[in-house]
């Protein structure tokens, strides 16, 4: 199928202008007069390509442009602004606003396809990315699938870790990390033949090492994905623990990278408070204790245990509240 151009402009020659000239070259091209119209089309046309006036009547390119690099279905939706502002700017705040490309009027139409076939190539690559990134979601799905216990894991870890990162400040590309890191985190365990991983006993020395290999597994499993630069040091690390005694690398404290410690608490919780096939679920309280223990111990940073602690037993507290007012009327 051939690539999807959204042309955004309020006056109507230029629109007819530039749609002819790009369905002459095989693309499919639709267009709109308003920044309102544009942000509705991103929904109902896909483009694969925005070419998006800066000056119309409404809402201006620049809140186009922001209003779809901020939504995630669109965010990497390649957009050129075209524009008559020469000022430096003007281009600041396009480049702001999350602009890939710029065009200034008049239009050279072959300075047009040129930017056009290579913001289009570089959509493709994206395109590809994501839906590697897909396919390693799903096998990551179809693993948890492997054990009945463990169902609802992913969504439990992401559900904890993200609020917890939240409140710790991290920046926009460490939540996501730890959200997708939720899903992804033990892919490795592929690796892992199912006599072992759903053993119903302890596991021998020699079963414990086969385990042990499923963290940097993992990584070396999502490693080829750029995407993953933030969520492949969870995905090694998540086993670690403070006073250096986890796999597989031994790191200590404040080598162990902060989302990796997040995770890390969500996981060893989600594991208490769940029936797992080596054992029954044990009271949040009981949990929380265990792991204060621990993180005496040294296992636990216990810093961020306390933070971690108190947001889940304000959690517990807030569904409670909600349990005891009984439905909305």
């Amino acid at each position: 199928m051939s690539e999807r151009i959204l042309i955004v402009d309020d006056e109507a020659a230029a629109r007819t202008a530039l749609a002819t000239l790009l369905r002459r070259q095989g693309y499919q091209v639709r267009d709109a007069a308003s920044g309102e119209e544009a942000i509705a089309e991103c929904t109902a046309f896909r483009p694969d390509l925005i070419l998006l006036d800066i000056v119309m009547p409404g809402l201006s390119g620049f809140e186009v442009c922001r209003q779809i690099k901020a939504t995630p279905e669109t965010r990497l939706t390649p957009i050129v602004l075209i524009t008559g502002l020469s000022q430096t700017g003007d281009r600041i705040e396009g480049i702001n606003a999350g602009a890939d490309d710029f065009l200034s009027k008049p239009l050279d139409f072959n300075e047009l396809l040129a930017r056009t076939r290579s913001l289009l190539r570089l959509k493709h690559y994206t395109d590809e990315l994501e839906n590697a990134e897909a396919v390693l979601v799903s096998l990551a799905a179809s693993i948890e699938a492997r054990d009945p216990y463990t169902r609802g894991h992913c969504e439990r870890l992401a559900a904890m870790s993200v609020p917890l990162g939240e409140a710790l400040g991290l920046d926009d590309d460490q939540i996501k990390a730890l959200r997708l890191a939720g899903t992804v985190h033990d892919i490795g365990k592929v690796v892992v033949p199912d006599a072992i991983l759903l053993k119903p006993g302890p596991l021998s020395p020699e079963e414990f090492r086969v385990m042990q290999k499923h963290s940097a597994a993992g990584e070396r499993i999502c490693a080829p994905l750029r995407t993953f630069e933030y969520v492949l040091p969870i995905i090694r690390y998540h086993h670690e623990k403070h006073n250096g005694s986890g796999y597989p690398d031994g790191l200590c404290g404040e080598e162990i990278p902060l989302t990796a410690r997040i995770l890390q608490l969500a996981d060893v919780y989600d594991a208490l408070t769940t029936d797992r096939v080596y054992r029954k679920a044990v009271s949040s309280e009981a949990a929380l204790e265990l792991m204060e223990h621990e993180a005496g111990r040294g296992w636990w940073d216990r810093e961020l245990f306390g933070t971690f602690r108190d947001m889940v037993v304000a959690s517990h507290r807030s569904s409670e509240l909600a349990v005891a007012r009984g439905p909305a009327k």
